[in-house]
Order: structure tokens, then sequence, then C-alpha cells
């Protein structure tokens, strides 16, 4: 490769431009084309001179060459090339690749089975504790749900004992599970500033990617910032509670309220931000999430029941998952009881997630405010912490309920982007 220093002059885009479908704002805020992906990338030649060299790498040389390649990994759009996620491309290698392999032996199985929830849920802690934003998850749960319809329409339904009702109860079940999920991908309710009054001006300008803090836009990485009068400051705007004021949205939240940094919003009565849907759960979603986990497990159990009345015919279901004889025979047997012991891994873990959420739900109290409670040491603690309790806001069973239906949505218009699609 040739070593090239040529300097990029920045070109900052109005919002007036207007983009083709395979044209975009690079991370230096300069239009480019995807045809151009491997033109003009001088950190990786650097990178690869070096290596050539035998001589030390830059620090953080590798970050930049990955920014690189992620920024220019684009795919065509309605208004411009739209950055595709590295991240969302593992699983759909990861999980079919896996699932055969651990159909051809007991023992392949139990190893993959064991390690593979180990490596993802390694993988969600260490994205959680760095707050990075990631599409692997989201991307793994759609998969999953994917392959395992197409396992069972293609490996468990030409057996011959699933009937025509029994196929339409399964995709009905991951048809609602589906519209359940894009209903709770939408907004959580992100809070808008309303003090248009003191707003002084607005600013928008283009930054890397490796220092970007706030939105991102379809087209590059800009910033809005808006300049505010002294009257905003904590100090001045009549509210000496401090805790209320998010110093990053630069507004004053309501009760209940907290700030995503993963987001870099603030939600109305924000519960966690949920990696496995890629989004925060808040006061405008958070019925939507109960109802995709809700119908998640009546679908994954109920097709976990007929698999097994399938391939291990005459036993009980909870007895043919630890014994099915002669499964592994067949190939297309193993292969369906193997992505069954996935589902009933997955199904607990989802199962685990949505007992939590009724609990706190029936104590009024979501997960943010319980593990802040718990660092303070102001909670109560019962069955060995499964449940918590502020007491805060506990009004009783039935008026928590139905306060928690009965949550004001915010209706805010949502865009449609690649990744809602994905």
């Amino acid at each position: 490769m040739l070593k090239t220093h040529k300097k990029r002059d920045v070109t900052l885009l109005s919002e007036e431009d207007t983009l083709c479908c395979c044209e975009y704002v690079d991370q230096h805020g300069q239009k480019n084309h995807v045809m151009a992906c491997c033109c003009d990338c001088e950190e990786l030649d650097q990178v690869c001179d070096r290596w050539l060299k035998c001589e030390a790498l830059p620090p953080n040389s590798l970050n930049r060459v990955f920014e690189t390649l992620a920024d220019r990994c684009r795919v065509p759009w309605i208004s411009g090339a739209q950055k595709l996620d590295l991240t969302v491309l593992p699983p759909l290698l990861l999980l079919p690749v896996s699932l055969h392999i651990a159909a051809l032996h007991f023992l392949l199985a139990l190893i993959i089975l064991t390690t593979l929830p180990i490596c993802i849920l390694w993988y969600y802690y260490v994205t959680h504790r760095q707050k990075g934003h990631t599409l692997f998850f989201l991307s793994l749960v759609l998969f999953s749900l994917g392959y395992m319809y197409y396992l069972f329409v293609t490996e468990v339904v030409p057996r011959g004992d699933v009937h025509l009702m029994q196929l339409a109860a399964v995709t009905t079940g991951l048809i609602l599970t589906l519209l359940a999920l894009a209903r709770t991908k939408r907004d959580p309710g992100y809070l808008r500033t309303i003090m248009h009054a003191n707003v002084h001006s607005t600013v928008r300008y283009y930054q890397k990617q490796s220092e970007r803090v706030g939105n991102t836009a379809p087209n590059g990485i800009h910033h809005n910032f808006q300049l505010f009068n002294e009257s905003l400051t904590p100090q001045n705007n009549g509210n000496n509670d401090k805790k209320s004021w998010c110093p990053a949205c630069k507004m004053s939240r309501p009760p209940r309220a907290g700030h995503c940094r993963i987001c870099a919003s603030c939600v109305q009565r924000l519960d966690h931000h949920c990696v496995w849907i890629n989004n925060c759960v808040g006061q405008a979603n958070h019925c939507a999430f109960l109802l995709t986990l809700f119908f998640f497990l009546m679908t994954s159990v109920y097709g976990i029941i007929l698999t097994l009345g399938s391939i291990c015919r005459g036993q009980s279901v909870l007895f043919a998952l630890f014994y099915c004889p002669r499964v592994y025979d067949q190939y297309s047997s193993a292969l369906c009881f193997t992505c069954t012991w996935y589902s009933t891994i997955v199904t607990a873990g989802v199962l685990h997630l949505f007992v939590i959420q009724l609990i706190n739900v029936s104590y009024n109290v979501t997960e943010r405010e319980a593990r802040i409670a718990l660092r303070q040491k102001t909670a109560r603690k019962y069955l060995w912490g499964l449940i918590i309790d502020t007491g805060l806001y506990n009004l009783g069973f039935s008026h928590n309920w139905r306060e928690f239906l009965t949550m004001s949505v915010s209706a805010f218009p949502s865009k449609l982007s690649l990744e809602d699609v994905v």
C-alpha cells in the first residue's frame, strides 16, 4: 500500500444539502460515496506500513482503523447511505454454526450450550459496564426468533405431529411478539427541552466519531448544541433541588425521570436500558415491553412442547427434555433437540426478567430506583433480594397496577431508520 499524506478539507454541510442513496457524510464531516470505501485510508496505510517495517504502532491506532472501517461500511438508503453496524453480523454466523455443531454429539451439545450463554453474558456485562452502544443483542434476539421458527416449520411440522391450528398458534405468537417488540422500540418517553424562550442560539458542527457525545445524524456525526441564557442554570431557575437537574441535557427533570448515558437523553420514568432491544424502557413503552416478554414466553413454551412431543413421542415434556432415547440417531432430530434446549435456556432467562418486572410493577418501583435505593441502603429486601421495596411510591397492589396500566404515553414523532428495520 502506498502511504498517503493528503490532508482532507473538512466540508461542513448545511441542512439544505441533499444526498443520493449512495452518498453519506463521513466522520470528518465530508461528503463521501460508498464506492470509495477502500480509497484514501490514511489510518490503515500507516498501520500496515509500520507493521511491515516491524515498528511499534501508535497508541489507539487500531481503534482509529476500526472506526474508519465501521464508518465506511454503509448500505444505500433513501435519504443517504446508512451505516451498517458490524455487531449485527456475528449472531448470523455464531448461532447456526454453534447449533449445528452441537447436534453432532450430546457431549458437543453439552459443551456448546454451556459456553455459549456464558460468552454472551460476559459480552453483555462488558458492554453494560462500558456503557457501549451495540446491536449484537438485538440482532441475536431477532435472528434467534427467525431461525427457531424456520427450523420448526422445516423440521418439526413435516413430521406430521403438528396440526395446522397449532402451527397457526405459533405463527400468531411470533407475529404478536414482533409487533410488541416494534412498539417497544419506539420512543420510550424522551424528555424534550420545552424552555425555548431561554434558548440563545443553536450551533451545528461535525465531529469525529470517537469524540461524539449526543445525537447521531442519519448521515454523518453532527451535534446540535443549544446555547442557553444564564436563567437555565440550577442556581437561577428557582429550583433548589440539584438532583432533578441534568447537566448533560441542561434541563430540570420531573420525578422518576432519569438520564441514560447510552442514549444520551433523559427518559420519563426510566426503568433501565435494555441491550436486548437496544432501547430504553420508560414510561411510554414499559407496557409494550412486558407484552413482548409475555408473548415470547407463551410462544416459546408452546413451541418447545410441540417440538418435544414430535421428536420424543410418548413421553412427558419435562422427562423428554432430559432424556430422549435415540434422539441422536438422526441428525434432524438431534438438531431439533439441541434447538429445544437452546430455546429452554433463553426462555428461562426471559422468565426471570419477566418475574422481576412483575414484582417491580406490583411494588411501584423501577429497576433504576431499586439500584439507587440499594446503593444508598434505603430499600427493604425480601425473598433474598428478589423483592425490593423503596417505600416511595408503593400505594398497594391494585393501585400500583392501575397506575402502571394508565400511564400517560407521550406521542412523539418517530423517524424511520435502518436500525429500526434491523
